[in-house]
């Protein structure tokens, strides 16, 4: 199955949901659509399922035009972040719902090898009210999985879950994506489920789609600055620097060699960007950027730190794995590594990205 959006544009009254975009997906492969609230990531899959009528554009399904073609119309599956059963239905009665529908042969057999796959298999002959906010949304998942609908739609469906359990999910989604011959679209607000899922990704920000592709290569290649903001979590650390013809300097205060990466840039102002997971409390590559900061705040989230520090020049935060306490206005050293530096030049694009070779460890 193919699905095409040609400039597809949603308006409502005098407020813009979409603006006219175009996207060709086909299936084999999830497809992240990652944006903050309100970027239009639902707008845009109420569109695809035919819940709401494009404003402007087409919407083609292995080419056929299905853009006024009505949600009952269409063979679609829908998982919302509010997960949606039957109450009245036991668990197997839930699953077998779409199947029935069908008129499928061998109902019970297949009712149980979903609920395996999502390890529900021991709660068939419960109710929905009988079970935990994340068995219940298995059982969703397992109902949209038992429709074998071609295009399945997942809006922010592990949202309202705990963290461990988001995790195994999305693990077991990923395996499930890889067997089913379906375009599965999945809508996101965290950098981090986009990359867990892996496919490709497209990053909508107010309603556009600002960049879309593999998801390893967006990550990696931003091509604007509001795509390497959007594609991390936290938000990418900018400084505004220049480049002479043997050094960069940050603030005319902070000066490092030109690397390998950079030589190829010509001399001027830039924007340049490090993703907070890549700077660290020691040093360990022989091209760290040692700075002397202040403690803003150590921002414990479970097994992980979000470290705010700043001085005269700079605020940046780093993310760090593992506990770290530290004292408000407490004066440390961080280190960044140079060659894991985004350059964007004065629009904000994106001028030379880290390449993925290794720096020397010192």
């Amino acid at each position: 199955m193919q699905l095409s959006l040609e400039q597809v544009g949603k308006t409502v009254g005098p407020a813009v949901h979409l603006y006219p975009q175009s996207l060709s997906l086909v299936s084999g492969a999830v497809t992240v659509l990652l944006g903050a609230t309100q970027a239009g990531k639902t707008s845009l899959m109420r569109v695809m399922a035919g819940l709401d009528v494009a404003t402007t554009g087409r919407v083609l399904v292995d080419g056929a035009d299905v853009t006024r073609m009505s949600v009952r119309q269409r063979n679609v599956a829908m998982v919302y972040q509010q997960f949606v059963n039957y109450p009245s239905m036991t668990v197997a009665q839930n699953i077998a719902s779409p199947m029935r529908l069908r008129g499928d042969r061998d109902v019970d057999r297949k009712v149980r090898d979903i609920a395996a796959r999502l390890h529900i298999d021991m709660f068939l002959d419960r109710l929905p009210a009988e079970l935990s906010g994340g068995q219940q949304q298995r059982v969703a998942l397992a109902r949209a999985l038992a429709k074998q609908a071609p295009l399945m739609l997942f809006d922010e469906p592990l949202v309202n879950l705990d963290y461990k359990l988001r995790e195994e999910l999305r693990q077991e989604m990923r395996e499930l994506f890889k067997t089913r011959h379906t375009i599965a679209i999945y809508a996101t607000t965290e950098p981090n489920e986009a990359l867990a899922l892996g496919g490709t990704t497209t990053i909508l920000h107010e309603g556009r789609v600002i960049q879309s592709g593999k998801t390893a290569e967006v990550y990696h290649r931003p091509e604007q600055m509001l795509a390497a903001e959007l594609f991390s979590e936290p938000a990418i650390n900018l400084m505004d620097g220049r480049i002479s013809d043997t050094e960069v300097s940050f603030e005319d205060v902070v000066h490092f060699p030109l690397n390998q990466d950079l030589r190829v840039l010509g001399e001027g102002a830039y924007r340049f960007g490090v993703r907070p997971s890549h700077i660290g409390l020691v040093p360990s590559n022989d091209d760290d950027l040692e700075l002397a900061v202040t403690v803003e705040l150590a921002e414990i989230s479970g097994s992980e730190t979000f470290l705010h520090v700043r001085n005269e020049h700079f605020v940046l935060v780093l993310h760090l794995p593992g506990v770290h306490e530290y004292d408000v206005d407490a004066s440390i050293l961080i280190y960044i590594p140079t060659h894991k530096l985004f350059v964007f030049d004065a629009q904000g694009r994106l001028a030379q990205a880290p390449s993925r070779r290794l720096a020397r460890s010192a």
